[in-house]
């Protein structure tokens, strides 16, 4: 069985606090940097891995340092394993062995890595790509792939919190993608 992670997701509105709030979380928790970056619209995002207790210690760092400029904090506890390559872009897989497509796009970069999340726990699926922020205003995107059956099961859970949380920007399901649509995509 493979190790579960936790994942931490801060946003913040100031770049300069970004950078000061990576540094204190880097010093003060045992957690793996996943990506630390500015965004869109002038924000800096960054996203953590480790034990939950880790985390949990780097989102209140997070907190303390950011202050006035912490957008969103987030926790997401045992993380699927599939999340880490397509939050990073080295998600491989062959074009020809795509039946269907799921997109999903939210308002935060924390929902899309939950859906993507929860989708993934829910049927035998791939994520193809969680894009998160870059180009898209500060938006998150996530793209599954499987049979139409399995995409359907998995979009239950996912758009439901999104729904729930007033972060689901919009979704679709396309069978059969055209190859210049997945070109887009890969």
């Amino acid at each position: 069985m493979s190790s579960r992670y936790t994942i931490g997701i801060i946003e913040l509105a100031s770049i300069f606090k970004g950078y000061e709030v990576q540094d204190q979380i880097l010093k003060s928790a045992l957690v793996e940097k996943i990506i630390a970056r500015t965004i869109c619209s002038g924000k800096y995002l960054i996203i953590v891995k480790g034990a939950i207790s880790d985390v949990e210690t780097s989102l209140a760092m997070a907190r303390e340092t950011g202050a006035f400029a912490i957008v969103n904090a987030t926790l997401v506890p045992n993380v699927d394993e599939k999340i880490f390559p397509a939050i990073v872009g080295s998600t491989t897989l062959d074009s020809n062995e795509v039946d269907s497509l799921a997109v999903i796009e939210t308002f935060s970069v924390a929902a899309a890595i939950r859906a993507a999340d929860l989708a993934v726990k829910e049927a035998e699926i791939e994520i193809m790509r969680i894009h998160v922020a870059m180009a898209i205003g500060g938006k998150g995107l996530v793209v599954l792939t499987g049979n139409i059956d399995a995409l359907k099961s998995a979009l239950i859970p996912a758009i439901d919190y999104l729904q729930e949380e007033g972060m689901l920007a919009g979704h679709t399901l396309i069978t059969q993608p055209h190859e210049d649509v997945l070109r887009d995509l890969l």
